[in-house]
């Protein structure tokens, strides 16, 4: 990595004297804003401000975009910093660092930290967005979490050859040629490559690969041949904890699987390889589910998705876990297994229709049916879902 110290000193062509118009590409879509910038672009960490030279009268004089994509989500937003982008004439703050490489500019606010936010929001986008640079683009992190930075680390050192700058901390003015505010997003978890920049997940996937020097590429249809096929049973603690997680292990150890039951840790890189791995994973639907990105292509996923939760399977897990060339089962757990039985009247809205408690907000439903649920699950019916695993994975 090169030193942020030694990259602002290096020597870069001055800026014009006369201002000329800058270039603006809109790369907005339903999940970011996004504004590609060309031209004389001086920015003040300080005041959360990017000024633009420009000389022309009757353009629009600024916009404010929060560079996290979530858009729409009212309640993230406000825990990431709006930034404003003024088209100036005059007045602009003096360059107190000129870089002549592009820059882009994004936050680790929001719901970072929470592992399938740390992918959905951030990781995947800025992939989507920096990638084409090779590395020589410098990333502006606003609302740098210190532990974010530090625990994807390996991923952001891949995307950029600089180190990266706290810019809400900058006092200095840093003067680009090049800029980008926000980071492109496709879908939940997922890349769309009929989209620009035409990248997929199973590209995103191989990148991971490269990233931690991961082994294996693909499942193949003959494991068995060698060892017993391997399943990470992905435990929790807190909620939605499978209480007789032990019971249902032994089972799986009884069909054929060598079972390994484990809460996933921090270290990212630790985790990718133990993740590969394997070649079915399996968890109660939550963000310890996103570690299928570091599955070989062909294992399999098996989400148990709580009672009434079962709005946010498809789009969070279901429909990402294709796109990653992953087989995907699924678990719906009924009332009878749920913790939730006995909480509430027979006749409870909770029970009747779990879309009508969605309705009431997020906050709500996840309270309901996400932060206060444990499953026990029905071995008859379990069984059949570890038996379709064991089938995809055997010879």
């Amino acid at each position: 990595m090169l030193d942020i110290i030694d990259f602002l000193t290096q020597k870069v062509p001055d800026y014009p004297a006369e201002v000329v118009r800058p270039i603006y590409y809109n790369l907005s879509n339903s999940r970011a804003d996004v504004f590609e910038i060309i031209g004389n672009i001086r920015i003040q960490g300080n005041s959360s401000t990017i000024f633009v030279a420009s000389s022309l009268e009757g353009e629009i004089k600024s916009w404010t975009i929060t560079p996290y994509a979530r858009k729409g989500d009212n309640f993230v937003t406000e825990y990431v910093r709006s930034w404003k982008i003024k088209n100036h004439q005059e007045n602009l703050p003096d360059c107190n660092q000129q870089l002549s490489i592009p820059t882009i500019l994004f936050s680790t606010g929001g719901y970072c930290g929470n592992q399938f936010h740390d992918f959905t929001d951030v990781l995947i986008p800025l992939y989507l967005t920096s990638r084409r640079f090779h590395g020589e683009v410098l990333f502006l992190v606003a609302d740098k979490r210190s532990f974010w930075i530090s625990k994807y680390k390996p991923i952001l050192d891949k995307l950029s050859n600089y180190d990266i700058v706290d810019i809400n901390k900058e006092n200095n003015v840093l003067c680009f040629k090049r800029m980008i505010v926000g980071l492109r997003a496709h879908k939940e978890f997922a890349i769309d490559p009929l989209e620009p920049p035409h990248y997929s997940m199973e590209d995103f996937k191989q990148f991971l690969r490269s990233t931690f020097s991961l082994e294996r590429e693909s499942v193949t249809n003959h494991v068995c041949r060698t060892r017993r096929p391997r399943m990470l049973i992905i435990s929790r603690r807190k909620n939605r904890f499978i209480a007789n997680e032990i019971e249902v292990s032994n089972m799986a150890r009884s069909l054929g699987f060598d079972v390994v039951v484990e809460e996933t840790g921090w270290n990212i890189s630790v985790v990718a390889k133990q993740v590969n791995s394997f070649d079915v994973m399996m968890g109660v639907h939550g963000a310890g589910l996103t570690n299928m990105v570091f599955l070989p292509q062909n294992a399999v996923v098996i989400q148990i998705i709580p009672f009434g939760a079962e709005l946010w399977a498809k789009p969070y897990f279901q429909l990402p876990a294709k796109g990653m060339k992953l087989r995907y089962l699924e678990y719906k757990v009924s009332l009878n297994e749920s913790s939730l039985l006995g909480k509430y009247p027979l006749d409870s809205q909770v029970y009747r229709d779990p879309g009508a408690i969605y309705n009431k907000g997020f906050i709500v439903y996840h309270s309901v049916y996400l932060n206060n649920q444990d499953v026990t699950l029905n071995f008859s019916r379990f069984r059949e879902i570890l038996l379709k695993a064991f089938q995809l994975v055997q010879c």
